[in-house]
């Protein structure tokens, strides 16, 4: 009987701990979908030419219903953002995740955890879609980690990945420097690429990613024979080659064996009009990367002016805000870089983006954040804001180049990109207008994934 007694106040006590439970998921997704209005915001659309002024959005169950003046609540929750900016979260297209931890770039460091932390970084600098290209391991398709990125039911930044990528023996990438465990694939020989893209294949990769570049010393470059197969057989399995790159040659030559995307700018020269003509035959995007080169000139030079900027420091990984602002840490950069080339290729590099923008090239934003401890995730995001002003773009055109850009290069365009009726409701909410100034996109006050407040960015309040 006390057995029978027992065992009854057990299920009941389980039955109202369910009925709890259930009730707090109720009110937490009635919390979640329920439709809010904001309400006389400035809001920058992302599609390069709409800005509203004292504007409304309107968003219901992680969507945006409308957007315009004077919109009514129809029993939404109203937030009233007067003297706010809205504009769409970033999209980087050229990143590297879960390599950092604390002052080393190594593969030895990726894992679950390091992954998802520093998508929530991303996130709390107003990044919420990054593609990772090249330097990714196995364990990220493991147990659904992958899927549940990519579709948003992890917490922090969305992921396209491009697995692990093509290099050269004793070359690009460098080996062990960036990333530890060399997870990629060197083949020397064309016949060898079919049974390598067979292996890329069973993971659900985006982007193939290729290294052709000698980073300017003394080691080889992968060859035309050897990009051109991986090219060829990654075609023919409908996926897509990245390419890192350097050198206008080189560009002329992945151009016409087909390659889909470049991932840098071209840095040893300002581009030609037969380089143009190539990239707007075979409809080549552009990713120019201004921060990577900024990064690798700026310390040695002295002229990394956000050195104390808290939105820089709170990127960084622990201790290297201590490395970067040592006292001898200019001296170093300076004697182990070759500051002229840097800056050559920097200042070809503003050149070149602004060039191909004009001749009608399809421009995106990425960065190559995270494969390097001095190109802090998140903040080179905005960063690269401000070089692609500096290179001769209006902020509401390096805002369409960072949004809708970036979106319509990797595909999420229809979705993703623009503050429109319909699209996913990606925004941040600002303390300032970038428009008046692009650094304002680093005044951060809400930053809204699928309609739902993420994070205050990364700066305490």
């Amino acid at each position: 009987m006390k057995k029978q007694f027992s065992l009854s106040f057990i299920g009941l006590f389980a039955w109202a701990i369910f009925m709890v439970s259930c009730s707090k998921k109720s009110e937490n997704t009635a919390s979640e979908n329920a439709s809010v209005l904001y309400k006389n915001a400035t809001i920058i659309t992302g599609d390069g030419s709409t800005v509203l002024e004292n504007a409304d959005l309107l968003v219901e169950n992680g969507k945006i219903k409308n957007i315009g003046k004077n919109l009514k609540s129809d029993g939404a929750k109203v937030v009233d953002l007067t003297g706010k900016t809205i504009m769409p979260t970033l999209i980087s297209a050229h990143t590297h995740i879960g390599n950092l931890k604390g002052n080393s770039a190594a593969g030895t460091n990726f894992n679950r955890e390091n992954v998802l932390r520093q998508l929530r970084k991303y996130q709390d600098y107003g990044v919420l879609w990054v593609q990772s290209l090249g330097t990714d391991q196995a364990s990220l398709y493991k147990n659904g980690l992958y899927d549940s990125i990519k579709n948003g039911e992890t917490d922090g930044a969305r992921m396209l990945s491009a697995g692990w990528g093509f290099g050269v023996p004793t070359g690009a990438p460098p080996f062990p420097d960036h990333h530890g465990d060399d997870n990629v694939f060197r083949p020397t020989d064309p016949k060898e690429i079919s049974a390598d893209m067979d292996t890329l294949q069973k993971y659900p990769v985006d982007f193939v990613k290729i290294w052709v570049d000698n980073f300017g010393k003394d080691m080889p470059i992968m060859s035309e024979k050897i990009y051109s197969e991986i090219i060829k057989q990654a075609h023919a399995r409908n996926m897509k080659v990245a390419s890192h790159l350097y050198y206008l040659n080189d560009g002329k030559r992945l151009a016409k064996d087909g390659v889909d995307l470049f991932g840098h700018s071209i840095r040893d020269a300002k581009v030609d009009d037969e380089l143009i003509g190539l990239m707007k035959a075979k409809n080549i995007p552009y990713i120019p990367t201004l921060s990577l080169d900024d990064f690798a000139y700026a310390y040695g030079a002295g002229t990394a002016t956000w050195i104390n900027n808290p939105f820089f420091k709170n990127a960084l990984e622990p201790t290297v805000f201590e490395m970067v602002s040592a006292p001898d840490f200019k001296a170093k950069q300076a004697k182990e870089q070759d500051l002229a080339r840097n800056k050559i290729a920097l200042d070809n590099a503003l050149f070149n983006v602004k060039k191909l923008y004009d001749s009608g090239i399809l421009v995106g934003m990425g960065t190559d954040s995270g494969a390097m401890v001095i190109r802090p995730q998140g903040f080179s995001e905005h960063h690269e804001l401000e070089l692609l002003v500096k290179a001769g773009f209006t902020p509401l055109q390096a805002i369409q180049i960072a949004t809708l850009n970036s979106a319509k290069i990797l595909k999420l365009d229809k979705e993703y990109g623009t503050l429109e009726k319909g699209k996913v409701a990606d925004f941040m909410v600002l303390d300032a207008n970038p428009l008046q100034n692009i650094a304002n996109t680093q005044k951060i006050n809400t930053v809204y994934k699928a309609g739902k407040a993420v994070s205050q960015g990364p700066i305490s309040k």
